[in-house]
């Protein structure tokens, strides 16, 4: 921060270079603080410079353990662990002012991504090398002015493009079905947007699921048990299409049912919450269910277990209420060792 000039003088004397006064620490330490405050405590070398630090103060830091650098050119103005938003920062800083935090990183950031991803994903603009160095996965990209998501920090890709990444490196089509219906459950994006996103994509490994996927969340299909009671209880079954997901109530109480047949008042409710059952356990509580009358609606609910082991049997069930209730319709057998009664 100094700046030297010469004075003019008489002929024969000596010329006195004059410097001009470095700015005092505290004003330094004060620029500094008001940037990191907006980069969750983290700096650049480059962004350092612009502000006019010294590499004598950032040394100092280091020195004095005040700072610490995670990367090359990247400091974190605190000590101690580093959260998960600070790790981002840094390694968005070190990759170069045109990265964007990608895949799980951004998913977690976008709050679609529950658990916080051990290594952080970046995107750059493709032909931009970056220095490999544990903790960060880089990729390069064409569109990266596309997928960038206009204002949010650090700087990340769109929810939509966010969950197609997660798909495109999914190994399994239950990894494709559980981020979408997700991202639609949370209501982060709608399975339109999504549509939309993915048509303009040359490359995608799940297509053809992704297209079913999404044609059923646009039905009110919102989770993997819900898809599951839709595909093999009621699709299979030859049953009618109840109304997925609807509000009902008053606004501030208003609660979202999974499946109702509002022409036969019968409900079925579906917990979700346990985890998917093993295939080798074929514990039959459907047979265990109680019908629940709820201000005259008549309630089945069912788990994993129910739906998943026993589609037939629960399709059993909700046929007997329909009909009791005033369905005239003709279920069918889903195969030849279909378990639904005649």
């Amino acid at each position: 921060m100094k700046a030297a000039r010469r004075e003019a003088g008489p002929a024969g004397t000596t010329v006195v270079p004059v410097t001009s006064a470095p700015a005092p620490v505290e004003d330094v330490r004060d620029a500094v603080a008001a940037l990191a405050a907006t980069q969750d405590g983290v700096v650049g070398r480059s962004q350092l410079a612009g502000l006019g630090v010294p590499r004598s103060f950032v040394r100092g830091e280091l020195r004095a353990r005040r700072w610490q650098r995670p990367f090359p050119r990247t400091y974190v103005t605190f000590t101690g662990p580093l959260p998960f938003r600070t790790r981002v920062w840094a390694a968005l800083l070190f990759a170069g002012d045109e990265a964007v935090a990608s895949h799980a990183t951004a998913g977690h950031l976008q709050q679609l991504v529950d658990q916080p991803p051990a290594r952080i994903d970046v995107l750059v603009r493709h032909g931009h090398r970056v220095q490999r160095r544990p903790g960060i996965r880089v990729r390069q990209s064409r569109r990266l002015d596309l997928v960038r998501h206009p204002a949010r920090t650090p700087a990340q890709t769109t929810l939509e493009d966010t969950v197609l990444d997660l798909t495109d490196e999914a190994t399994r089509p239950e990894a494709v079905v559980d981020v979408v219906l997700a991202a639609c459950q949370r209501r982060l994006t709608t399975a339109a947007r999504l549509a939309l996103k993915a048509r303009g994509r040359k490359r995608l490994r799940w297509r053809k699921l992704l297209v079913e996927v999404l044609s059923e969340a646009r039905d009110g299909v919102l989770s993997p048990l819900e898809r599951r009671y839709f595909r093999n209880v009621e699709r299979a079954h030859g049953l009618p299409r109840g109304h997925r997901n609807k509000p009902e109530g008053q606004v501030g109480r208003r609660r979202y049912r999974d499946v109702r047949y509002r022409r036969w008042n019968v409900l079925v409710e579906l917990d979700g919450r346990a985890a998917h059952p093993e295939e080798s356990r074929e514990l039959d509580d459907v047979r265990d269910n109680e019908v629940v009358a709820e201000d005259g609606t008549r309630t089945l609910r069912y788990g994993w277990r129910s739906v998943s082991g026993h589609a037939c049997l629960v399709a059993d069930q909700v046929v007997g209420l329909l009909r009791a209730a005033g369905w005239a319709g003709t279920p069918r057998r889903c195969g030849p060792r279909c378990a639904m009664s005649p």
